[in-house]
């Protein structure tokens, strides 16, 4: 294997350090990660569509500029195929969109170009961000390099899988209510749900618009630091974001580590996070990442978070309503697949048939619920109840917050699963999601980051939450973590293999 690929297959740290001393030039790395991609796409399938010419050009651009105007200038990136890329197809990996072509750059693209950041292509996921495994994707589900019998979670799978191969050190994903930290858990990666507002959502398109979230999926936390200061800020189209001060989260990231902040925080465990349901080797990860917390220096105390056990039947009513209601935009006559037997139909008809052949199961399932739950004698009974139980929940967080810094547990309650293991037990395949919902429901950041393994190999991710607007504690604590635990060896076998 070349020196640049065992680069690509290090830290992101290594790379940025060669990029800024000219070990390795921008185009070099990036035709390496196009290589690396187009030998490994085809089994794992990562990338729904692979873009060269764009990846090339931006490297060209950074090498003639020579200087990076942020921690991820030049870096090969990735980015999901839900958020939008002008001039190339962006399909929210459903039949729907498979032939949608995007007119204009989200705001987070839009910031990634100006940034010279090469962008590889679009990243596999469920159809409409809606699942976790990736196994409801319109091109196929991608596979766990760890494990190529198992998935890679979802719904940002694609993202998940083309940073643990390292076809890219990088890529950008989106988290509705796990959506980012589960299959960064299931790879062996690291997953940043940022503060809802954090970053941009234009561009992006829409799930749950109360819950999704732009982030980062990256090789370590110092990467996500990178990609999350590349793309933060306040947006004038979208109204719910907000500017905030000190935004450097890659020197933070570093700093924190190296003045060993970590000593005197207290991190908050909840028995919530630890009861039945939790697989055993998992459960041993988390505690001993907590041990080793204790052990730098962190206080550990217990925290209630009295109303979790109701997170999962809240988003699933709060994300099933607002799906319906965003979704309904795709009839096949302003935009979408449109049905090649439409003569004869009345409009109904038409509407139905485009909406019929264009979804697919899940994302049928989802919009139907929501209906239900938004229909005239049910939305008082549902969608409102709903929201005040989301509102408990935050509160939960708010109280829990005003002991300690961070709060910790595991990311999923189990590893990768097989292909097909869940698919006729829809409860089962939520559920791998019960740790992460909350996180969404209450607006707030956090981060899976890679503590072990179980006795299959299989990587152990555990889970920091913060307070809102903590996003450099949080990737400080994870990088800390990670770098006084170099000895656990990240790249899997198929990676290392190219």
């Amino acid at each position: 294997m070349s020196d640049i690929n065992k680069l690509l297959n290090g830290s992101f740290k290594n790379i940025r350090d060669a990029i800024d001393s000219k070990q390795v030039s921008s185009l070099e790395l990036t035709q390496a990660s196009l290589n690396k991609t187009n030998k490994l796409n085809q089994e794992l399938n990562a990338f729904i569509n692979i873009c060269p010419d764009l990846a090339t050009a931006s490297a060209k651009k950074y090498d003639s500029v020579g200087v990076a105007s942020t921690p991820l200038s030049g870096i090969p990136t990735g980015v999901k195929d839900l958020i939008c890329l002008k001039d190339y197809p962006t399909t929210a990996g459903s039949k729907m969109l498979k032939d949608f072509v995007s007119p204009y750059d989200a705001t987070v693209v839009t910031k990634l170009k100006n940034a010279n950041v090469p962008l590889i292509g679009k990243t596999n996921l469920d159809e409409f961000a809606m699942g976790s495994s990736n196994e409801s994707s319109f091109f196929g589900p991608c596979k766990n390099p760890w494990d190529v019998g198992r998935v890679c979670g979802g719904s940002s799978g694609g993202s998940a899988c083309a940073v643990s191969s390292r076809m890219v050190p990088i890529a950008l994903g989106t988290d509705t209510g796990g959506s980012i930290r589960q299959p960064a858990a299931y790879c062996g990666i690291t997953g940043l749900k940022p503060t809802y507002g954090r970053v941009s959502r234009y561009g992006a398109i829409a799930f749950a618009s109360s819950l999704d979230q732009i982030g980062s999926m990256g090789v370590d936390a110092l990467s996500c630091a990178a990609l999350l200061e590349t793309i933060c800020g306040e947006d004038v189209y979208d109204s719910t974001t907000e500017e905030n001060s000190d935004t450097s989260f890659y020197k933070n990231t570093i700093a924190f580590v190296d003045s060993e902040k970590i000593k005197g925080m207290t991190i908050g465990v909840p028995e919530v996070f630890f009861n039945e349901g939790l697989d055993e080797q998992v459960k041993n990860s988390v505690m001993a990442a907590v041990e080793f917390y204790k052990n730098l220096g962190a206080k550990i105390i217990s925290v209630d978070l009295p109303h979790m056990k109701y997170s999962l039947a809240t988003y699933y009513i709060i994300c099933t309503s607002e799906c319906s209601s965003n979704l309904a935009r795709y009839d096949g006559v302003r935009y979408g697949h449109r049905t090649d037997k439409a003569e004869g139909l009345s409009l109904d008809e038409f509407y139905s048939l485009n909406r019929g052949e264009g979804f697919g199961y899940e994302v049928k399932l989802r919009i139907l619920m929501g209906t239900f739950a938004l229909s005239s004698g049910y939305y008082d009974a549902y969608y409102k109840k709903a929201s005040q139980v989301r509102a408990l929940i935050k509160n939960d967080f708010d109280n829990a917050f005003k002991n300690c810094d961070f709060i910790i547990g595991p990311t999923a309650p189990s590893t990768a699963f097989k292909f097909g293991e869940k698919n006729n037990d829809p409860m089962s395949m939520y559920l791998s999601d019960v740790y992460t919902m909350a996180v969404n429901l209450a607006g707030l950041p956090g981060i899976s980051f890679p503590v072990g393994f179980d006795k299959n190999n299989l990587p152990i991710g555990a889970q920091l939450i913060g307070n809102r607007w903590s996003e450099n504690q949080l990737l400080g604590a994870a990088y800390c973590y990670e770098k006084l635990n170099s000895g656990l060896d990240l790249v899997p076998g198929i990676s290392k293999e190219v």
